[in-house]
């Protein structure tokens, strides 16, 4: 099995995927989100690259039974229902219904990676279900940080080293590329994901915009046991 991470989704294209395997991490907040929607029994979850094309989408045949929801730079978009704090997305409100996100990262990054042979979104919260899916799969796969604004950011790269440290304590002789090894690495640094996230660029900007309950969420290691798995423009749960 061999294990690559892109830092970045500006370190390749589209067709970069084209027959891969990934999984798209965006732990603050964007999959974190995904993830609890989707565990909440959301019907689906729709991630989109554009505020206009989520406007668009939500404005067809659903017959009211959608909700718009999503960020730019960290805020809740004018007209939108919900933004992107994952504990807005609450069961009483998303069962049964879609969920179309547009976020200044995550989304993007998930409708980049739309030619993937199998596409599936993971966030601490899912950690464990993540490395034990690719366990199972045993195929090489990509690990996608949306990272933030097309830059480096540390918090989806740990995500990517834990979930690579997982797979390394089952499977042995991991073919890792330079970028997995160092995510694997500062992975291992790290011993409370919370500070971590509190201490890092987005989680100071989150701080500072009165999400801090949000980094309590998004640090929470391997409460759900739910996947997010992408077809045809979709998210649904894997069956």
């Amino acid at each position: 099995m061999k294990i690559n991470v892109l830092l970045s989704p500006n370190n390749a294209d589209e067709l970069y995927f084209t027959g891969k395997n990934t999984v798209v991490i965006d732990v603050l907040r964007a999959s974190t989100v995904i993830v609890n929607a989707l565990n909440n029994n959301a019907k689906e979850v729709i991630p989109v690259d554009s505020v206009d094309f989520a406007l668009k989408v939500s404005g067809g045949a659903f017959s009211g039974q959608t909700l718009l929801g999503g960020e730019r730079n960290t805020i809740k978009i004018d007209g939108f229902d919900l933004g992107n704090s994952p504990e807005d997305y609450s069961e009483e409100l998303v069962a049964g219904k879609t969920v179309i996100i547009y976020t200044t990262n995550g989304s993007k990054a998930i409708v980049k990676s739309k030619y993937s042979e199998k596409l599936i979104v993971g966030c601490f919260n899912n950690l464990k279900a993540v490395a034990e899916y690719f366990i199972k799969l045993d195929e090489d796969f990509e690990i996608l940080c949306s990272g933030s604004n097309g830059k480096f950011c540390i918090e989806d790269t740990v995500c990517a080293g834990k979930i690579i440290e997982m797979i390394e304590q089952k499977i042995e002789g991991l073919e890792l590329t330079d970028s997995a090894s160092a995510a694997l690495i500062l992975s291992k640094s790290f011993n409370s994901i919370k500070e971590m996230m509190i201490n890092c660029e987005h989680g100071k900007k989150l701080i500072e915009n009165g999400f801090e309950k949000d980094i309590d969420y998004c640090a929470k290691l391997n409460t759900i046991s739910t996947i997010p798995f992408y077809n045809s423009g979709l998210l649904k749960l894997i069956n």
